[in-house]
């Protein structure tokens, strides 16, 4: 007999920072905040490391600032044909009549909103890669259901098509593709600090010109030649996978929320760092919301507060990649310096497990 009981798996977590963050969607009106994050993992060293990138942060004016370039979540549908050139109609029929799908979401969502509709032919297929708004849910559910309602209104057109899937993998979910970048899915977030040589000198344990070297030689190239899909940074998915756990987000979209592009430049007054989030999946309503320590923690994220349908959420979005910023900085400034990663790891893990 199936045991269907529900049970609790404990994840360590610890609240970190605060770190100073800047811009609209999290310091509207301020020239800053400071707010510490929840991040639940094993991986325990990720707290300290995470934490020195916060500490820095607060010694810059400003600090961490953070930038939401679009917010969209996306349902691609598949529809079969007899042949291209009726796929290719139909994809012409589909752009003409966009008015009328745009209603026909209104009316069955009281958030989701049509955006757009954006259609690839392959051989006798269509698929139609729908994109839209879902205020502060990541949407998962509520565009699968409204392109439930789409397919049926396009279908009643009786224009040739025919059901291939309500979910054709050019949407593309917690796939490491190339369209979420080009195309957009979730919120498209960048987080970017200046610090002083001084700072990156005392603080780092480096210089601008050693860490901007290894961002090139390691995210870059490294990346490259590994064949990396859109994706050239350290290790986004540590900072993504502990922050969405203690947040209640779908963990399994760590897959294209990792792929990022960590960038840096040796300036004349000192380092410019940066870290590109272009699909980050995020939401402060929906499943598992309720429960109390996730609450808990978005009300102290000041992800709670009675804004404009999607700023809870971009709010959210934008404190991930200052976070995600924080530990890509440590983790690579201790990669510039022989040795110092191991014995640094080696050193919190005995801290944490006594007896070592």
């Amino acid at each position: 007999m199936i045991n269907t009981e529900t049970f609790a798996t404990e994840v360590p977590t610890r609240w970190v920072g605060p770190l100073r963050v800047s811009g609209d969607a999290v310091a509207r009106g301020l020239s800053h905040t400071e707010v510490s994050v929840p991040l639940a993992t094993y991986e325990t060293p990720l707290w300290p490391s995470v934490g020195r990138g916060a500490s820095i942060s607060r010694e810059i004016e400003g600090g961490i600032r953070t930038t939401v370039v679009d917010e969209r979540m996306t349902r691609s549908v598949l529809f079969v044909t007899e042949a291209a050139v009726v796929a290719n109609h139909g994809a012409g029929v589909i752009a003409e009549r966009f008015a009328e799908l745009q209603q026909v979401v209104s009316a069955g969502s009281k958030h989701a909103r049509l955006i757009e509709a954006h259609p690839e032919v392959v051989g006798n297929l269509l698929f139609i890669r729908f994109a839209f708004k879902t205020g502060d849910a990541s949407g998962h559910n509520m565009v699968t259901n409204a392109s439930d309602a789409l397919m049926q209104r396009i279908l009643s057109w009786n224009i040739g098509l025919s059901y291939g899937s309500i979910s054709g993998n050019f949407c593309s979910d917690k796939k490491a593709t190339a369209v979420n970048g080009i195309l957009g899915r979730g919120r498209n977030v960048v987080a970017e600090i200046l610090l002083p040589h001084e700072v990156v000198h005392r603080r780092l344990r480096t210089t601008s010109r050693e860490l901007t070297d290894l961002v090139i030689r390691k995210n870059l190239v490294g990346s490259t030649i590994a064949g990396a899909l859109r994706s050239s940074n350290a290790h986004y998915a540590n900072m993504l996978l502990a922050f969405y756990m203690a947040t209640g987000q779908d963990a399994a979209n760590i897959v294209e929320g990792s792929q990022g592009i960590t960038y840096a430049e040796d300036r004349e007054e000192g380092l410019y760092f940066s870290c590109t989030l272009p699909h980050l999946i995020v939401g402060t309503v929906g499943n598992g919301k309720h429960l109390s320590q996730i609450d808990d923690a978005l009300e102290k994220l000041g992800c709670r507060e009675n804004r404009e349908p999607g700023e809870n959420s971009s709010r959210l979005a934008a404190l991930i990649a200052a976070t995600v910023l924080c530990g890509e900085q440590s983790l690579l400034a201790a990669q510039t310096n022989p040795g110092e990663l191991m014995a640094t790891q080696l050193l919190m893990e005995r801290k944490e497990q006594p007896g070592k």
